[in-house]
């Protein structure tokens, strides 16, 4: 048995980590130039998401992995270069360095009549190499392609500014002294319009729907560990909610009153955004909210309430799609539309194909990633056998129609988990 892991960030090297404890034979590819997948600052050339300000929004105790915990010298939330100098190092401790082709960008798999898999790599010199493998484990991320408004605002051709994604984001300070506009609430919106206030000569967050904003601290404790105490997951969804709802209002009161949209859902009935920063710098009036960008004009913004300003440049934190452009098309995890993954890990029609981290939970994904890891390790070593297609598709459908019910189904939405119950689904399987 032979396997070909793809991606060398948080999850590829819990699944290089799985297999090799299991005695499985695999090699691990990785298009970037060193192990850390998103929490890697990019290179000269290189694309990626990260940035100056990013932190982990999650407790260090619940990102690290199980087998190899972060020092204990780490602040609660490191920075991004401590979570990649930690990967760096757990791959090191876990015996995978070896088994890691860095610079190695898989630009075909394809499976072969025999259900076997070739998957076709091209290193940094442009020279390609083919290669067999019983099966193969895509974990290379969902943070690759950035995702823009579609249509854009009308004008937007004609902008005399500099329109940029939050891919090509890296500090504020190359923003100096300028006029910004930041699109969108998520993680990366937040992050960069709070680095951006600090430098730039006017900072504008432009909203187009609200979001629930969660301090990364409730009662003195991260939110994540609240979540995982037995206190809190002995409650009812519904007491859950309430508890969250009535101490958000006590840490930080309505979003209205910050000038920020309240959101048109209750709490947990979508993504939330985690942030200490950006409420606070709202109140200091070093950021500004806005409603959604109607139209630009030369260097001019015009926003939906009819209000205008100048801008230097706009940048999109408007997430990504989820895009493996090196899978046959019927292979896609999600193409169109919703994820369709049997336990959000394999491809009902391609039961050698493997997806790790295609997930969003509240709170930290490692011990989610690890518990796919280990599950996945099983499988291929025959210790664990799946159903038919027919069965794993009935089991999709039964997820589905329960995000759907909880959060309106979309391609988003199908990938949300429950930390604790997901967990128990794996180590159950």
């Amino acid at each position: 048995m032979r396997v070909c892991v793809i991606g060398a960030g948080l999850s590829g090297l819990a699944a290089a980590h799985a297999l090799r404890g299991r005695g499985i034979d695999f090699v691990c590819l990785e298009k970037a130039p060193e192990v850390g997948g998103i929490w890697r600052m990019p290179g000269a050339g290189e694309r990626g998401p990260a940035y100056s300000a990013l932190h982990l929004n999650s407790a260090k105790q619940l990102t690290g992995y199980a087998d190899f915990p972060m020092p204990e010298e780490l602040p609660l939330y490191p920075r991004h270069s401590d979570v990649a100098a930690y990967l760096r190092s757990f791959a090191a401790w876990a015996g995978l360095t070896p088994h890691i082709e860095l610079g190695t960008e898989v630009v075909a798999v394809r499976q072969e009549p025999d259900g076997s898999w070739t998957v076709t790599s091209r290193d940094a010199r442009a020279a390609e190499t083919v290669r067999r493998f019983d099966r193969v484990v895509v974990a290379s991320g969902h943070h690759s392609v950035p995702a823009l408004p579609d249509p854009l605002p009308a004008g937007s051709e004609s902008f005399a500014g500099t329109m940029l994604h939050s891919m090509d984001f890296m500090d504020g300070r190359d923003f100096t002294g300028q006029r910004v506009v930041v699109v969108g609430l998520g993680a990366s919106a937040v992050d960069i319009a709070a680095d951006l206030s600090r430098h730039a000569a006017r900072t504008l967050l432009s909203v187009r729907r609200g979001l629930h904003i969660v301090p990364k601290q409730l009662y003195g404790m991260s939110v994540d560990l609240i979540a995982e105490a037995p206190w809190f997951t002995g409650k009812t969804f519904a007491e859950q909610r309430r508890f969250v709802e009535e101490a958000l209002l006590v840490a930080r009161g309505k979003l209205s009153d910050y000038g920020l949209p309240e959101p048109d859902h209750p709490v947990f009935s979508s993504a939330v955004t985690i942030s200490d920063e950006i409420l606070s710098r709202i109140r200091h009036g070093a950021v500004v909210p806005k409603p959604a960008i109607d139209s630009l004009e030369g260097d001019r913004v015009t926003f939906a309430d009819g209000t205008s300003e100048q801008a230097d440049a706009i940048v999109y934190c408007t997430g990504f799609r989820m895009d493996f452009p090196f899978l046959p098309a019927a292979c896609q995890a999600a193409p169109q539309g919703p994820v369709t993954l049997y336990r959000r890990i394999v491809a009902p029609d391609r039961p050698g194909l493997f997806f790790l981290g295609l997930i969003r939970p509240v709170g930290s994904i490692t011990r989610l990633v690890e518990a796919q890891a280990r599950w996945m390790a099983r499988v291929v070593g025959g210790e664990v056998a799946l159903p038919p297609a027919d069965v794993m598709r009935k089991e999709i459908d039964g997820y589905l129609g329960g995000i759907a019910e909880r959060y309106g189904l979309s391609e988003g939405s199908s990938i949300q988990v429950d930390v604790g119950r997901y967990v128990q689904e794996l180590q159950d399987a």
